[in-house]
């Protein structure tokens, strides 16, 4: 499935690179409330929260309906702002209306799926009851904060704020001074790549293994868990580099809003690994019983052709099938010495294939 981001006539520059703290804050913040998604982080979280106010990580508790499965697209600003403050400046002037539908329905960017046309939670009752819904299937805590979120609006959003200052105060500045420059340099080097490259497809392929070109490029491709359409037509794409994201690829493309994609930094998150077709090939390479013995025995010691057929009381032919498959999955090379061709198993694939697995479910 992927999410289609028309691009027809969209110029070089109006592909954005820009770095947002608040959407930065946001992935922090997931990671918190879901460090299984985040192994490679699980030893900071602990860090992090055992260090946190009694009363932070209540609030954090309360209103992580906004951050936990999914993020609202008001979240991944398309014009972000050097600072949490500019940017929660911001949120503070969009209508009730605007925030309570992004906050509670519209979060095209995470694994809910979209309600597309939907009015507003707070002037159509039956829109009111799928937010409800919705967040009743999430279970009592969301159907808490949402309840008091569309019974006071004001105090809900006042709520956020606080909630995001505070977290600021408490942890992030320190860390935005980290990464920041990280992210930004990033952002500048791609952001130069797609104004000095005459077709973006390469420059794509550098954000993310999961973001392409169609053929005949007219469409920005997103490798997602749900099918989608935005336009960046008249408005162009946004692109926010993050280093807590990971291995999430965020797309906002809900109707009226200017795509923006949130995409993991490939050097500071490490091990992106192949995307889920090669995922999907190295678990084949593995559903059989005689590539399976194979590989077992290269993991032990290389081996020809001819030794595994000894081994196994197998034709060389048969061997050989079963050794294509297993290098065109990654998980086995050959090398020729004189006239012995030797197959050896990749270990570093083999064991990354659980990181691969868990980062293809996830993205």
């Amino acid at each position: 499935m992927t999410i289609a981001i028309d691009v027809r006539g969209v110029r070089p520059g109006d592909y954005r690179f820009a770095v947002s703290p608040l959407a930065e804050l946001c992935a922090v913040l997931h990671v918190i409330a879901e460090p299984g998604h985040h192994h490679e982080q699980r030893e900071w979280v602990s860090s992090a929260v055992d260090r946190l106010p009694v009363e932070l990580v209540h609030e954090l508790r309360r209103m992580d309906y906004l951050f936990r499965t999914s993020r609202p697209d008001m979240f991944l600003p398309d014009q972000p702002r050097a600072s949490i403050t500019g940017e929660l400046d911001a949120l503070d002037r969009l209508s009730d209306e605007t925030w309570i539908s992004s906050a509670l329905l519209t979060s095209s960017c995470g694994s809910i799926p979209l309600v597309d046309g939907a009015a507003s939670p707070l002037s159509d009752a039956g829109v009111r009851q799928v937010a409800l819904d919705r967040a009743r299937a999430r279970g009592a805590r969301a159907a808490r904060f949402v309840e008091a979120t569309l019974t006071d609006p004001s105090r809900a959003r006042r709520a956020v704020r606080a909630l995001f200052e505070a977290c600021e105060s408490a942890f992030f500045a320190a860390m935005w001074q980290r990464v920041e420059p990280h992210l930004s340099r990033d952002a500048r080097r791609k952001r130069d790549l797609f104004r000095t490259t005459p077709t973006p497809g390469p420059t794509l392929a550098e954000v993310s293994p999961w973001i392409w070109l169609s053929d005949d490029g007219s469409r920005l491709l997103v490798d997602k868990v749900q099918d989608g359409f935005a336009t960046a037509v008249g408005t162009g794409v946004t692109f926010l580099p993050s280093v807590f994201g990971s291995p999430h690829l965020l797309v906002v493309y809900a109707p009226a809003l200017a795509p923006v994609v949130q995409y993991p930094v490939p050097d500071v998150s490490p091990g992106l690994g192949p995307d889920s077709t090669q995922v999907r090939r190295r678990l084949h390479a593995l559903d059989n019983p005689i590539r399976l013995r194979l590989a077992r025995s290269l993991a032990r010691s290389p081996r020809t052709t001819s030794e595994l057929a000894e081994l196994w009381n197998l034709s060389n032919a048969e061997i050989s099938r079963h050794l294509a498959v297993l290098k065109e999955a990654g998980l086995a090379s050959a090398q020729r010495q004189g006239r012995r061709v030797v197959y050896r198993l990749d270990i570093t694939a083999l064991r990354g294939l659980g990181n691969d697995l868990h980062a293809a479910f996830l993205r």
